[in-house]
């Protein structure tokens, strides 16, 4: 039923789609000519048009603009398949959904121009595509938020449900139906749980005892679910094929949640070694060749801008810090980046010189005397961060990424930490998901390496955009910096 659902759901969607790319090129054509844009970009374009003013003209300049949607419409859903537009929304964010749709429509739009320039029509403009670009961009996502408004109101009411049973109840099974409940705008029904070792007056959140696993075949056979969720606890894998074929000899839809999902990533990736599956455990978008070469230009390209646009900042702070006290203005401290490597990291000097060895017993403290009065305001502005930019220039560093640690406690956190170490699988980073989140200074190392495992995992152009766009608001002011 749900599946039914969906294919109807999708139809409507497309063809609401196809009404906005019409309705939001319509808007842009009207805005171009029928307002203050419009009298300028006559005279300069369609000088004949105003010396005759014939129907004719006028009518074959405005036939163009109606041709381009015959070719506009069907690329732009072509390419909104591609980007997962319209898979199911139970489990995506809008973050997710505003980043794909932002991607498609820059994609459409260079399609498009491409397809003006190999077909060379007339009269055509610039301004009106751009217009077009923003006005489909911004009436999508409305309209994708009220579908997305209208969908969870719906679930949260009982309408739209999937109806699902668990088979065996473990810790993987526990967070399974804990997400559930958490959640009721995901609109699942759970009616159960099947296992073997549980008693029969069992009942975790809600979900019951229904049966033993022998009594699996006989329940799916009288009862209409949408999906099977297979929770085993680890130690009775050898259940599993067999469950699997009782499964998918009654036609439910099967899922598999893994008792070890604590230490796999939550997107793995398969591999196919000749027929065989091999599952990898974490999944790095940047190990992607062409993902990796496109984060590096534009680190390249906004180091460059950065440094020519905060070029008067720096000069004023190396200026302050050579007079606050003796000693060189930049401070090089040596930090383990990408690969395990260690680089030296630049920043203004903030405090006054000391010896090496007392430099690297520890965190600066609250009201540390060997903070400079300049040291201060640099250091609660990130002003002193600003010459990493060299260090993005040299590939040392990215714009977004982990922020990088010393080497004496890399190998503190790497003892203590599970998963510390997979930090240094990207180029780190002067801003990151941890610090726009708050985890800055001294901060939870924890924390802090959850959400870099979370950008490691989840990277994409989008999420480095959202980042840097956060950090101008609330990354430069670091309470927790001392």
């Amino acid at each position: 039923m749900i599946k039914q659902n969906q294919k109807y759901l999708n139809f409507i969607h497309v063809i609401l789609d196809a009404l906005i790319i019409c309705i939001s090129f319509g808007l842009a054509y009207f805005i171009r000519f029928n307002t203050v844009f419009s009298y300028s970009y006559s005279r300069k374009f369609f000088p004949t048009v105003l010396a005759n003013e014939t129907f004719f003209q006028a009518l074959l300049i405005k036939s163009n603009y109606a041709k381009a949607l015959l070719y506009l419409v069907p690329l732009y859903l072509i390419i909104y398949f591609a980007c997962q537009l319209y898979s199911p929304k139970r489990f995506r964010n809008y973050q997710f959904e505003l980043s794909n749709l932002i991607q498609a429509n820059v994609i459409g739009i260079i399609g498009f121009i491409l397809m003006l320039f190999l077909t060379e029509p007339k009269y055509f403009s610039r301004t009106m595509l751009f217009l077009f670009f923003v006005l489909n961009t911004l009436l999508d996502f409305i309209l994708r938020s009220i579908i997305r408004y209208f969908l969870r109101t719906t679930r949260q009411l009982g309408k739209n449900q999937k109806h699902v049973i668990v088979i065996g109840f473990s810790v993987a099974a526990a967070a399974y139906i804990d997400r559930i409940r958490e959640n009721p705008q995901w609109g699942y029904t759970l009616h159960g749980i099947f296992d073997d070792h549980v008693k029969e007056n069992f009942s975790y959140r809600g979900s019951k005892f229904i049966g033993k696993i022998s009594d699996l075949p006989e329940y799916l056979a009288t009862h209409n679910l949408d999906e099977v969720a297979i929770t085993l606890s680890i130690n009775e894998y050898s259940k599993l094929e067999g469950l699997v074929k009782i499964c998918e000899k009654s036609g439910v839809h099967t899922k598999f949640v893994p008792d070890y999902y604590n230490f796999i990533s939550s997107k793995p990736y398969t591999e196919d070694l000749n027929g065989l599956p091999v599952i990898n455990i974490r999944n790095v978008p940047l190990t992607n060749t062409f993902n990796r070469v496109t984060k590096r230009i534009i680190d390249i390209i906004g180091s460059l801008v950065a440094i020519i646009l905060f070029s008067p900042v720096m000069i004023v702070t190396a200026i302050l810090v050579k007079k606050s006290s003796p000693g060189p203005i930049l401070f090089k401290q040596i930090r383990v980046g990408f690969g395990n490597r260690e680089f030296s990291m630049y920043k203004f000097r903030s405090m006054g010189v000391q010896d090496p060895s007392k430099e690297k017993s520890g965190w600066t403290t609250s009201n540390d005397p060997r903070v400079t009065p300049i040291g201060k305001i640099i250091r609660k502005t990130s002003i002193d961060e600003l010459p990493q930019l060299f260090n993005v220039l040299k590939g040392d560093m990215s714009l977004v990424g982990p922020r990088p640690e010393r080497p004496q406690f890399v190998k503190k956190f790497q003892e203590e930490i599970p998963r510390y170490m997979i930090k240094h699988q990207v180029r780190p980073g002067m801003t990151g998901w941890a610090q726009i989140n708050g985890y800055r200074g001294d901060t939870s190392i924890k924390g802090r390496i959850e959400h870099d495992l979370y950008y490691i995992e989840n990277w994409s152009l989008g999420l480095d955009i959202k980042i840097l766009f956060l950090t101008i608001f609330k990354g430069f002011v670091n309470k927790n910096a001392y």
